[in-house]
């Protein structure tokens, strides 16, 4: 027995080391590259009378939305667009946009994803960056877009063609664009429902082009490959352990890391999508409760829209909803008010770099039996790994060595594995800056730890440097949102000629809080020097809208110019305290 086992043991080792197996007939025969294309033919079989999309009184399955997306293939392809070009769209959260981000892929060409919110300049500069051939846009955002092929049209002959997607059912008008144009439905009409889906060559071809939110900088377009986009698909499914057949509300935009990667994720499990135009709470409500629903994603921001919510928007939930959020840590006091809610809130880490999540605080059991404010501290943390990356780590960026596990010890979040991105299109001084000494450098600080688990501190351009202290914003704005009359909250530096600068905080108070004249900036600061080291707080507070991205980040850079504008404080004769 045992001599057999070794002459077995000893062919395959020759098998591997002495035979090009890539070489042999039956390896090309199975070879098939990892897409995402893959999860909506199963599901237009396995899955094939289930309900695929629903929004309003439009209803399809998934045999429908495969017949739809194929169709949507055949059409790009008898307009001359070819693999590799970009297709993008302009649209929210509709059917239409689901269905592009398979029928674009199945005709090899790329899906360029826009933010509705971007201004006529930006999205000019994008579909030139972009080279679109094709721009799809939903009859709501037509003016933006028509403003925005004008500008383009000063500065190049190649202009996309221009597709409109209207509500089914509604009536056909020109909008009065001056650009000759078609519509969805006729343009899906057109298409050949047995057009043959165009895979992949290759695996690492790209399948969406995203643009960064431009938080802290101008946008950059990420190219996002096949391989990638199924990994993180499937690892995040894992990571949510997100059973087969979810009802998913699509709160976070379609256009954001083409939904965290569950546009894809959702044919996988054969889910249900209801679609929402328009984010408000009482709409959140009612469409949990009347289509069940049971997982979404969204932002803290959005989560402090449901938690918020007046009496009478609310309803009582019909069982748990598991909700997983990001993009910012959300304040413990927020994951507390959503428990008592109904809502399972995962906190996941992760960038457009990464095609949304690669991490999460995966829960231990154990902390069921912690106090509420305390277990909702853990679960703020951005936690271990997904299955997909191959490292995750948190190193001082000069020298490259991993922080110790202490929880104290400051340094860069560092990624690698199949779920980053190909690179950022046209810029390649971006791309080797960011994958610098052989990892994919994040710009958030962060700390590891003693059980492992990573918690974001800052992003690198955040902290705030006073008196040559490490001021983290972050923590300055867990505290703000811990006091009862904070809606929302902000904190950057602001010029000090003292201490170089101080923070400076932006506070949205809630709609059912006491007037600006009741609650006062100095009530803000005492309040946080109560919970802070007092060069921690804030020294100024100015009251009134934060201003966002579309996928709900606050937009630091525009409030870092504000601040800056506002001079330095205590010019030349500071007292210290």
């Amino acid at each position: 027995m045992l001599r057999s086992m070794r002459k077995l043991l000893g062919g395959v080792r020759y098998f591997s080391r002495e035979n090009n197996w890539k070489d042999l007939k039956w390896f090309e025969a199975n070879r098939a590259p990892l897409t995402p294309i893959s999860f909506l033919e199963r599901a237009g079989s396995v899955y094939r009378d289930g309900a695929s999309i629903i929004h309003g009184s439009t209803r399809f399955t998934w045999a429908q939305t495969l017949d739809r997306c194929i169709r949507l293939a055949s059409a790009l392809t008898s307009l001359h667009v070819k693999p590799g070009d970009v297709v993008s769209v302009v649209a929210p959260n509709i059917p239409a946009t689901y269905e592009m981000h398979f029928g674009v892929p199945m005709a090899r060409a790329v899906l360029n994803t826009l933010n509705i919110r971007y201004d006529a300049d930006t999205m000019c500069a994008i579909l030139k960056h972009s080279g679109a051939k094709v721009v799809f846009v939903d009859s709501q955002f037509i003016e933006i877009v028509k403003e925005a092929l004008s500008l383009l049209s000063q500065v190049t002959k190649e202009i996309p063609l221009l597709i409109v997607i209207r509500e089914l059912g509604s009536e056909t008008s020109s909008n009065g664009t001056d650009y000759p144009y078609l519509e969805y439905e006729r343009l899906l009409q057109s298409g050949d429902p047995s057009f043959k889906i165009c895979w992949p060559e290759d695996e690492w071809d790209a399948i969406t082009l995203n643009y960064t939110s431009g938080t802290t900088s101008s946008p950059k377009g990420v190219v996002y490959n096949h391989r990638g986009a199924y990994l993180n698909t499937l690892s995040n499914i894992l990571m949510w352990e997100m059973k087969s057949k979810p009802v998913f509300l699509w709160i976070n935009p379609l256009f954001h890391c083409n939904g965290w990667c569950f546009s894809w994720g959702l044919a996988a499990q054969g889910g249900t999508g209801i679609c929402l135009r328009n984010l408000i709470a009482k709409d959140i409500y009612d469409a949990i409760c009347e289509h069940k629903v049971t997982h979404l994603c969204a932002a803290p921001t959005v989560l402090n829209i449901i938690s918020n919510a007046l009496p009478h928007e609310r309803r009582p939930l019909p069982h748990r909803v598991e909700v997983m959020t990001g993009g910012s840590p959300p304040p413990p006091l927020m994951l507390t008010t959503m428990e008592k809610l109904g809502f399972n809130i995962t906190h996941i880490y992760g960038l457009t770099e990464t095609y949304g999540p690669i991490s999460s605080c995966l829960w231990n059991p154990e902390w069921d039996l912690i106090p509420s404010e305390n277990r909702a501290k853990l679960k703020s943390r951005q936690g271990v790994p997904h299955l997909g990356v191959a490292k995750l780590d948190v190193k001082i960026s000069s020298t490259m060595q991993s922080v110790p596990h202490d929880g104290t010890t400051i340094g860069e979040i560092m990624i690698k594995g199949n779920v980053v991105m190909s690179g950022y299109l046209k810029n390649p001084d971006a791309t080797e800056k960011a994958f610098e000494k052989g990892w994919f450098h994040t710009g958030d600080l962060g700390v590891v730890h003693p059980d492992g688990y990573i918690e974001l501190k800052d992003r690198s351009k955040d902290v705030i440097i006073s008196g040559g202290e490490n001021v983290s914003s972050i923590e300055v704005e867990t505290v703000l949102y811990s006091h009862p009359s904070v809606l929302e909250a902000a904190v950057v530096g602001r010029p000090d000629d003292y201490w170089g600068e101080t923070p400076c905080a932006f506070v949205m108070l809630k709609d059912s809080a006491a007037a600006p004249d009741q609650v006062s900036p100095e009530d803000i600061i005492n309040f946080c020097r109560n919970h802070l080291p007092h060069y921690m707080s804030p020294r100024t507070v100015i009251f009134g809208p934060l201003p966002k991205t579309s996928t709900g980040k606050i937009q630091k850079h525009l409030l870092r110019d504000r601040a800056k504008n506002l001079g330095t404080i205590f010019p030349r004769s500071y007292r210290k305290q």
